[in-house]
């Protein structure tokens, strides 16, 4: 498959998507202060902006079980996310800014589940050339929050619209490229509910460590651009540092199977939280000193990728084949959807334009320990 058609059209499609990530996900908050919103509001509409992950994973997952369809959905996804996300070129107040940003993110979510299914099974769920096309994704993300980060930082709001419309535009066209693999749909196949096994205890501490990560994360994904703008970081320093922890985690993902088999889940997810509370903390403290900022940078490779890979392995392991989709929605919708937006939320309100950056990331930090210390009580053994 390499350098084949297919391996370029898959290639473009992530490298466009996660540009979109790299843009959307370090940059919304500087969007919306150039719209002369307070924290508390720029708080609440990412929390808007994140809670469509609470169903459009599944909603758009039983679209795609039902239809067999999946790079319609794809280009339906693209396509009205180019057209939604067109008009923050005209939208200025705080509820037409909510509903496009909650409609935008709910075709997004549409993309990258049925994206990754397409991919396996062209790949026939080969694991070197599927990480030959994702590392695709991390380069449009590492390249996206550059140079979003020097032309956004010190512009006039619209340079993030016009930026993520280009980037959409890019990525519809991918879509329009794309040729989806023959896959087999059994709508009719009887499914086993899987909700004993959500309900064991092991299972609940998982997930319950997972979105308090995610909460922790708030701080992070909705003013770490503008904290260190405040700290007087020149424009290009803030996407560089950004995405220097794009490149940890790249880094993290060669090894991350090796480290599966020493230590096993419950042992990484425990070390990727700890670290996670220590980066944190740090920043809060720390983050005008550009040596340490560097260094602590580096543990987004504990802080996403290691906890990412390790929380996949063990979904992988508690719950069998027929199961995986399920999970996977529980697990978005509930760690990623609930966590992220309940995060936003509270780091709204806690920031206070910048005022209270230090006790945000510190609160940060002790959910972390929170979490860190519920994932310590899982035990070793899992059910499959």
């Amino acid at each position: 498959m390499s350098l084949s058609p297919r391996f370029l059209s898959f290639s473009f499609s992530y490298f466009a998507y996660f540009a979109i990530v790299g843009l959307v996900v370090p940059y919304l908050g500087v969007f919306l202060d150039g719209k002369g919103f307070n924290s508390g509001d720029i708080g609440e509409l990412i929390a808007i902006f994140t809670a469509t992950k609470i169903i459009g994973p599944t909603l758009w997952a039983n679209a795609a079980d039902k239809t067999g369809k999946l790079r319609l959905i794809i280009q339906l996804g693209a396509g009205l996310s180019l057209v939604l996300f067109s008009l923050l070129f005209w939208v200025e107040n705080y509820w037409p800014i909510a509903f496009v940003l909650g409609i935008f993110s709910l075709f997004w979510t549409a993309i990258q589940p049925q994206l990754e299914v397409m991919t396996l099974v062209s790949v026939r769920r080969n694991a070197n050339i599927y990480s030959r096309i994702r590392l695709w994704g991390s380069i449009g993300f590492i390249i996206s929050v550059i140079i979003a980060g020097e032309l956004l930082v010190d512009s006039q709001p619209d340079v993030f619209v016009i930026l993520g419309w280009g980037i959409l535009l890019a990525l519809f066209i991918s879509s329009l490229l794309l040729k989806q693999p023959k896959i087999n749909i059994k709508p009719n196949a009887q499914r086993v509910s899987i909700f004993p096994k959500v309900i064991e205890r092991n299972f609940i501490l998982f997930f319950t460590a997972g979105l308090l990560l995610q909460i922790s994360f708030g701080p992070y994904y909705s003013f770490f651009a503008l904290y260190l703008r405040d700290l007087s970081y020149p424009s290009m320093a803030i996407g560089a540092y950004i995405g220097l922890g794009a490149v940890a985690e790249i880094g993290i993902f060669i090894i991350a199977g090796r480290l599966y088999y020493l230590f096993g889940p419950r042992v990484l997810l425990a070390i990727s939280i700890f670290l996670t509370a220590l980066r944190w903390y740090v920043t809060g403290h720390w983050a005008d000193s550009a040596i340490i900022l560097f260094f602590v940078q580096l543990l987004h490779a504990a802080s996403f990728g290691l906890y990412h890979t390790a929380s996949i392995q063990y979904l992988q392991q508690h719950f069998s084949i027929q199961e995986q989709n399920r999970a996977q929605a529980i697990y978005i919708a509930g760690v990623y959807g609930i966590g992220g937006a309940l995060g936003a939320f509270l780091s709204g309100i806690f920031w206070l334009d910048g005022k209270g950056a230090m006790l945000s990331f510190e609160l940060a930090a002790v959910t972390c320990v929170i979490a860190g210390i519920l994932a310590s009580m899982m035990t070793s053994h899992q059910k499959s």
